[in-house]
């Protein structure tokens, strides 16, 4: 089965996360039917200053207006069953897990909770409060899958697309996609 995916981008740090994730998307297209994208204003602003670009313009993905509730995953009828929230902010988490509709991001992921697909959410901010937890622990219990952008770096990464990688793969794995990636015991 290809994957029909949403990415959401939120204005949270962490810029390279979209990006890395990008780029393997491009490469993991075999296995990919369509990719929609909707950014946040913040989430552009944020690229722009943390990668000194507006290159998440150049990727052949569809992009929508974050108050485009014409888009076709504001349905659950288009079946897109996977979304990533890439990275997600703490403000975002809120109003996903109160099921606060009030933009394209989250009635996505309204939608992808209601019919039982998969949501992954890469939050970035740290330290986490109570708050914060027990948002997390809700959207858990929701169906949610919480995938901290927390680098590993048993694999010794080189540079900063590579740190980045160790979390994209990670949620690309827990998305259902199939790819090359560092492996504990194996080499």
């Amino acid at each position: 089965m290809k994957h029909k995916l949403v990415v959401a981008v939120t204005g949270a740090s962490g810029s390279i996360y979209t990006k890395v994730l990008f780029d393997k998307l491009l490469l993991l297209e075999e296995q990919i039917d369509s990719v929609g994208v909707v950014m946040s204003n913040n989430a552009k602003d944020v690229w722009a200053y943390e990668l000194g670009n507006n290159s998440y313009e150049q990727y052949p993905f569809k992009f929508y207006a974050k108050g485009d509730f014409f888009a076709p995953f504001a349905s659950g009828s288009a079946k897109y069953n996977v979304m990533l929230v890439c990275p997600c902010s703490m403000g975002t988490l809120s109003r996903i897990t109160h099921g606060i509709s009030d933009d394209l991001i989250t009635r996505a992921a309204d939608v992808i909770l209601k019919e039982r697909r998969k949501l992954i959410l890469m939050v970035r901010d740290t330290p986490y409060s109570l708050i914060h937890l027990n948002n997390m622990k809700m959207l858990t219990e929701a169906g949610g899958i919480i995938c901290p952008a927390s680098p590993s770096f048993y694999s010794r990464p080189q540079s900063f697309e590579e740190l980045a990688a160790t979390v994209v793969d990670r949620a690309l794995d827990l998305a259902g996609f199939e790819l090359p990636s560092f492996r504990w015991g194996q080499r």
